[in-house]
C-alpha cells in the first residue's frame, strides 16, 4: 500500500484492493498548490469546501474497489456545525490495513465517537487550527486513538498554503525528536515499519 500526498489535506492511496483519492482541492483554492492529473477508482471529499471538494479533477477508473470505506458523520467547527457546517472522517480497509482521513475535523471527538475508529495503522489527521483542530487537540487526539503512525496535514508551508493557518512545527514541537520522521518524498510506503509515530511529507 502506498500515501501519495498532493498538499493541504490531499492525498491518494494506491492498494491491490484498489485507489482512492481523498479531499482534492479546486484550482486557485490553496495559494501555491496546483495538482497533478490524478487518476483512481474513488473520490472521497469530506465536506463541500473548494480547498477539499474537487471531485471532478480525479478520473475515475469505473472499477469496483475490494475495499473497505467507512464513514464517521462529526463537525467542521465546535458548535456543531454552526460556524461552518459538517465533515465526514473516513476509515479505508485494505490490504489488512486500517487508514483514517478525518478532514476538516473542528472539535475533539466524543468518546462514543472515538470508538468508532478502533484499530488504526495510519491517521491522516488537521493540525493547523482556525478552520479546524489546532495542534494541541491533534496531540491529543492522536495519544486517544493511537494510531500506528500519524501524518499531519492542513498546514501551512514555506511556499504554499492558507497564510492564516499554523505551520507544522507547532504540532511537531509537541512531540519528542526520535517520534518524528521528515520524508524527502510525497510518497510513503506503508509496508515498511517505521519506528516514528509521525510522518511528515514534502511536496
Amino acid at each position: 500500500m502506498k500515501l501519495i500526498w498532493y498538499g493541504h489535506a490531499c492525498f491518494e492511496l494506491r492498494s491491490s484492493a484498489g485507489s482512492v483519492v481523498f479531499d482534492p482541492y479546486r484550482p486557485g483554492s490553496v495559494p501555491g498548490l496546483s495538482l497533478p492529473e490524478l487518476n483512481a477508482d474513488v473520490v472521497i471529499c469530506s465536506h463541500g469546501h473548494s480547498d477539499h471538494n474537487c471531485s471532478e479533477a480525479v478520473k475515475l477508473s469505473g472499477r469496483e474497489p475490494e475495499f473497505k470505506v467507512t464513514q464517521i458523520p462529526v463537525f467542521h467547527d465546535d458548535q456543531c456545525g454552526k460556524l461552518r457546517g459538517k465533515n465526514l472522517c473516513s476509515i479505508v480497509e485494505a490490504d489488512g490495513l486500517r487508514v483514517a482521513h478525518l478532514g476538516d475535523l473542528g472539535h475533539p471527538l466524543s468518546g462514543d465517537e472515538l470508538s468508532r475508529f478502533g484499530r488504526l495503522d495510519l491517521l491522516m489527521i488537521p493540525v493547523g487550527g482556525v478552520y479546524t483542530i489546532d495542534a494541541v487537540q491533534a496531540k491529543e487526539l492522536i495519544d486517544a486513538l493511537k494510531p500506528r503512525i500519524a501524518v499531519p496535514m492542513h498546514y501551512r508551508c514555506a511556499s504554499s498554503g492558507i497564510r492564516s493557518i499554523a505551520p507544522v512545527e507547532d504540532f511537531l514541537r509537541l512531540w519528542p525528536a526520535e517520534d518524528v520522521r521528515l520524508l524527502h518524498s510525497s510518497e510513503y510506503d506503508m509496508e515498511s515499519r517505521e519506528n516514528a509515530k509521525i510522518i511528515v511529507f514534502s511536496i
